[in-house]
């Protein structure tokens, strides 16, 4: 009998589909991803996180949580904990729709089911497709990772400033985002 023949589903496939009660759906290069809904320690962070971007972007952007975006139109549809989106991309998004290529921003904070696999894949996938920054938010250790385009990263820890690049002269204490 011949081997059954598989594709990657289409991102109009994935739209189609119902989320499973507890859990969300992403597509990652085709291939349907169920992933488990943050704990609330995790949701905490990122909440605590997206304030202290909003208060400081004003109208340069949106920020928010489990912003869902398309890095490749076709195969590709992920979310990032955290996003900052300008307003000029954040208001040509549809309304029905997600936003076409990474966020400029884009925040992972970390859990016990991330691999360095995923997050070196997820990164780089954002990197080359629109994102401007990377940050890897480490829970454990109270750093966070900044990663850019040209494949350089800092790591920031207590007592530091990390730089806003879409609100010059501002930036978010480290001290602030793990209070």
């Amino acid at each position: 009998m011949p081997a059954a023949i598989t594709r990657p589903m289409t991102f109009a496939e994935f739209e189609q589909l119902p989320n499973p009660r507890g859990k969300r759906l992403e597509l990652h290069h085709g291939e349907l991803v169920e992933v488990a809904e943050p704990k609330h320690k995790h949701y905490l962070r990122q909440r605590r996180i997206r304030r202290l971007i909003e208060s400081v972007a004003g109208h340069a952007g949106e920020v928010d949580i489990e912003m869902a975006y398309r890095p490749l139109a076709e195969y590709e549809c992920w979310a990032a904990d955290v996003a900052f989106v300008s307003r000029k991309r954040w208001d040509a998004i549809p309304p029905n729709g997600n936003l076409s290529g990474a966020p400029e921003l884009v925040i992972e904070v970390l859990s016990p089911s991330n691999t360095a696999p995923e997050m070196r894949e997820k990164r780089k996938l954002c990197l080359e497709n629109g994102a401007r920054e990377f940050w890897v938010v480490d829970d454990d250790y109270r750093e966070i990772e900044v990663w850019t385009p040209d494949d350089r990263s800092l790591t920031y820890r207590s007592g530091q400033e990390i730089p806003l690049f879409f609100a010059p002269g501002t930036s978010l204490r480290v001290d602030d985002i793990f209070a």
